[in-house]
């Protein structure tokens, strides 16, 4: 069985391999892929949980996303409690589990069926994703109805937010929330993100600019949705170097505001 577990312990954590140790317990056969996510960033584990759940793949597979900034509750959290566990399938009977934290089910919450809350503790650990979650795994890949609780109400799954870095890539592709073209393919617009920005060309093909040009264009990720359709994002692309680095290294969840820009000698 092919496993995704998206957290932020860090590339090449110890953590890592300890829970892929546990999981490889819980599931004989499973073959676990990990994917980081920079510290307490639910947007991007929920975009990442979301691109390998509902893109295309084998049915007989398993998404986990472990990010658990405990911020639920401002207080102090007696036994380590945290934000509960979920789960729910997919379409085509994929599973996506992981703790209900800020955008964590924003981006596949909509196209789950029966998400619910599933019934294992929700303190007792510091290390919940090794010590508690994996015990509950085959009774999930079975459909055993003792695992799982209440449903979750939509209420609690916050919408995507419009406008921010969902995800930045290894190439330093910045792909954002943003789903529609905010011009026709090869006007130029000006993008600001934090305190920098930069022009780009809005394209409907990825390297339909020149070399070091940037462009804002149709993002190679994106799923198929429940009403039929396919929900793609725009990402800033640079090509031949970093859309990243040019804008400063910005974070996911950042602003980015995109405008016209002025023509060539304007003003």
């Amino acid at each position: 069985m092919l496993v995704h577990l998206i957290a932020d312990y860090g590339a090449g954590d110890l953590t890592f391999a300890e829970v892929r140790q546990r999981i490889a317990i819980a599931l004989a056969d499973a073959q676990v892929h990990t994917t980081p996510v920079a510290p307490f960033d639910t947007l991007a584990a929920g975009f990442c949980a979301a691109q390998l759940a509902l893109a295309q793949g084998p049915a007989d597979r398993l998404v986990i996303h472990n990010v658990a900034p405990r911020c639920d509750h401002p207080g102090p959290r007696p036994g380590n409690e945290g934000e509960r566990f979920c789960a729910g399938r997919t379409e085509h009977g994929v599973l996506v589990g992981g703790p209900n934290s800020g955008y964590s089910f924003s981006f596949s919450g909509p196209e789950l069926h029966g998400l619910c809350y599933l019934n294992v503790p929700a303190s007792g650990s510091q290390f919940r994703s090794r010590n508690v979650l994996p015990h509950a795994l085959p009774g999930l890949v079975a459909h055993h109805e003792h695992v799982v609780g209440e449903p979750v109400p939509r209420e609690r799954i916050p919408a995507v937010p419009d406008g921010v870095i969902a995800y930045v890539d290894g190439y330093g592709n910045l792909k954002t929330t943003l789903s529609e073209a905010p011009a026709p393919a090869g006007a130029r617009v000006l993008v600001r993100i934090g305190a920098a920005s930069a022009t780009a060309i809005v394209t409907d093909g990825t390297f339909a600019v020149a070399e070091g040009e940037l462009a804002l264009a149709p993002g190679s990720s994106g799923w198929r949705s429940r009403p039929g359709g396919f929900r793609r994002f725009y990402e800033l692309f640079l090509r031949g170097g970093s859309a990243a680095q040019r804008f400063g290294n910005p974070p996911s969840g950042s602003s980015v505001h995109v405008e016209p820009a002025e023509p060539k000698g304007a003003g």
